[in-house]
């Protein structure tokens, strides 16, 4: 099993960044998928970006691509989330997980969860 914790989050104005982190221990990362997941009150969880641990290739949901960089660190055990150019509806609880490989948008490919971080984005 995979421990995951995020931190990062945040208020910040439309326009601005943040950065979020997942710090992963318990097992070894080379076959593993981390990915990033959002959720808004009132709304279904939703794919944001995911890497693969060993090789670096990464996908992103259709609403943050071109603002969001998703990025890994070996030494560190630490996945990044770079979010630009926020907007009022990326305010939402931002899930790290770890994963498979089957299917990197879907939730259900990823076995383990981070608490979540609050990121509001203020208009």
């Amino acid at each position: 099993q995979v421990q995951l914790v995020e931190s990062g989050g945040g208020l910040v104005q439309a326009g601005g960044s943040l950065r979020l982190s997942c710090a992963a221990s318990g097992r070894t990362f080379s076959s593993y998928t981390m990915g990033w997941f959002r959720q808004a009150p009132g709304k279904e969880r939703e794919f944001v970006a995911a890497i693969t641990w060993s090789a670096g290739n990464t996908d992103y949901g259709d609403s943050v691509k071109g603002r969001f960089t998703i990025s890994r660190d070996f030494a560190k055990n630490t996945q990044y989330l770079q979010m630009n150019s926020l907007k009022p509806e990326d305010t939402a609880v931002y899930y790290c997980a770890a994963g498979g490989r089957l299917n990197l948008r879907a939730s259900w490919n990823y076995g383990s969860w981070g608490q979540g971080t609050q990121v509001t984005v203020s208009s």
